[in-house]
């Protein structure tokens, strides 16, 4: 285990509107903004998004297990904002639900927002870290600079 000892930075209230794309949304504020590092928290719902609901086998590097949806579901959210070398680094985890289905998953790609998505997000200042390619795990991984 490893970590770092950091503090609450600026605090963004975001309103992610009908039609727009969740994770360019977020990207878009965190290279405007310079934010470095956030946590994210997240409510709403969204029309289509494809998510990664666990690996094929629990083996590494993992073969990701891909589902989507594309029929407007509520959608409550946490993830991770680190910098990729000068790009956003977002790692987001969502649970969705339509009637009595429930889905839970690591949101990728399509993300587009039905109605809206009211996001918060918490900067963290004091701490130098962003993600790096790690082969045995076959993803980008956290990595402390200092």
């Amino acid at each position: 285990m490893q970590y770092r000892k950091g503090n609450i930075g600026r605090v963004f209230i975001v309103k992610v509107e009908h039609g727009d794309d969740l994770l360019e949304s977020i990207k878009e504020i965190a290279q405007k903004e310079n934010i470095e590092a956030a946590t994210l928290f997240m409510l709403g719902a969204m029309k289509e998004a494809s998510l990664v609901v666990g690996p094929k086998e629990a083996v590494l590097p993992p073969d990701p297990s891909w589902t989507e949806f594309q029929d407007g579901r509520e959608i409550v959210g946490i993830g991770t904002l680190f910098k990729d070398g000068t790009d956003p680094a977002l790692h987001i985890h969502i649970g969705v639900g339509r009637g009595e289905e429930t889905l839970i998953g690591c949101i990728r790609k399509n993300g587009e927002v039905y109605i809206v998505v009211e996001l918060i997000i918490m900067e963290i200042t004091g701490i130098e870290v962003e993600k790096v390619p790690d082969e045995k795990m076959g993803l980008k991984m956290l990595k402390f600079l200092k």
